[in-house]
């Protein structure tokens, strides 16, 4: 007999199926016997001029299949593959059918997954992308408040100098002030000294005069005497100087009060330039005050944008971290539950990231622009 094992039935036929079957390369469909394999015991025998005889046994057969080999080699090749087709019971084939529905259904929903992965791999990549872009804005204007806060120091630095170069004209305009002051108070002094004087002068010009009309009374007309030896001369003579020296009190009365005059409008021109330069120096603090206050808001929006940025980048770090680990785990053939719970994980993570990112930009887009204007305001400048 001629044995061909098809799935898990031996066919049979007449030796001289054989050669058709090594010539055509297929079996004849009307095989003389078919036994059927499943659940038989296949093992090797010895039988009387057969050495490489194989016995096949099966609890419904009646009796058992004895087959035989040409050499050692064939018959090892048949017990093996005899025994495969064994194990292929109707049980097992539905099993196996199971199985294959299974691992097909796991497939579709693998690949069903992986395309969900992908594409929620094509999201997470774009919203990284902006991400990026806001981290070089947050770096850009981390620039910009540097070099504002830079500017200010410039400008508190150059009002402190201004400041104190007007505090030293202020003390030098108050201690000219002091010393008009003084040099008033000493005119003030010389002109009432001088003022008693011409009193006492007018009241001794007035006691002469008196003096002098009671000599020119009383006195007899002299023929010839020489005006130098006349009473009356002497009185003129006294009279005539004190005439000269009251003129010269009065024109030093005058030239003080010019003087006095003088000093007061220079007091009056002192103090307007001290309230002025008292002024630009409240104007100056204020402003001092003004720009420490504004440096001091600069310099907290800065911590703040780094505070930001730095957690901003760890979180960047975080998620490319875990896009890396998911695309690993999308790219490696083996799927186990190990990897499957890692990239649900990171699934989790990305998910948790830019559902944070998009709430805070939704919070952002409803807060007012007062309120905006407040909390960003380097935005604002």
């Amino acid at each position: 007999r001629f044995f061909i094992i098809k799935e898990s039935f031996l066919l049979y036929y007449a030796e001289s199926e054989k050669k058709s079957f090594e010539s055509n390369k297929y079996f004849n469909i009307h095989p003389k016997g078919v036994i059927p394999l499943g659940g038989c015991i296949v093992e090797p025998r010895e039988e009387p001029n057969m050495p490489y005889a194989i016995k096949i046994s099966h609890d419904d057969f009646h009796g058992n299949i004895v087959l035989a080999a040409e050499s050692e080699f064939e018959q090892a090749q048949w017990l093996e593959m005899l025994q495969e087709s064994g194990k292929v019971t109707w049980k097992n084939a539905q099993l196996g059918e199971a199985m294959i529905e299974s691992l097909e259904a796991q497939g579709l929903q693998l690949a069903k997954e992986k395309q969900e992965y992908l594409d929620k791999l094509m999201e997470e990549t774009e919203e990284l992308c902006l991400q990026r872009e806001q981290k070089e804005e947050l770096e850009r204007l981390n620039q910009v408040l540097e070099a504002e806060k830079h500017r200010f120091e410039e400008v508190v630095q150059e009002l402190r100098l201004e400041q104190e170069q007007i505090r030293r004209e202020l003390e030098l305009t108050a201690h000219s002030l002091k010393g008009v002051e003084e040099e008033k108070k000493g005119l003030r002094s010389l002109t009432q000294s001088l003022q008693k004087t011409l009193e006492d002068l007018s009241l001794e010009k007035q006691q002469m005069l008196e003096m002098l009309q009671e000599n020119e009374s009383q006195l007899p007309p002299v023929t010839s005497p020489s005006k130098e030896q006349s009473p009356i001369w002497g009185l003129h003579c006294s009279l005539q100087q004190i005439e000269e020296k009251m003129q010269q009190l009065l024109e030093e009365k005058l030239l003080a009060e010019k003087r006095m005059k003088e000093n007061e409008e220079r007091s009056r021109a002192l103090e307007e330039e001290r309230e002025f330069y008292s002024s630009q120096s409240q104007a100056l603090q204020n402003s001092l005050s003004e720009l420490t206050a504004e440096k001091q808001q600069a310099e907290r929006d800065l911590k703040a944008e780094v505070k930001v940025r730095m957690d901003l980048e760890k979180r960047l770090r975080e998620a490319e971290e875990a896009l890396q680990s998911l695309e690993q785990g999308l790219s490696s053939l083996d799927c186990n539950k190990e990897k499957e719970e890692k990239m649900k994980a990171d699934v989790s993570n990305l998910r948790k990231f830019f559902e944070e990112c998009i709430r805070n930009a939704e919070l952002e887009a409803k807060m007012p622009v007062i309120m905006k204007n407040s909390v960003y305001i380097h935005k604002a400048a």
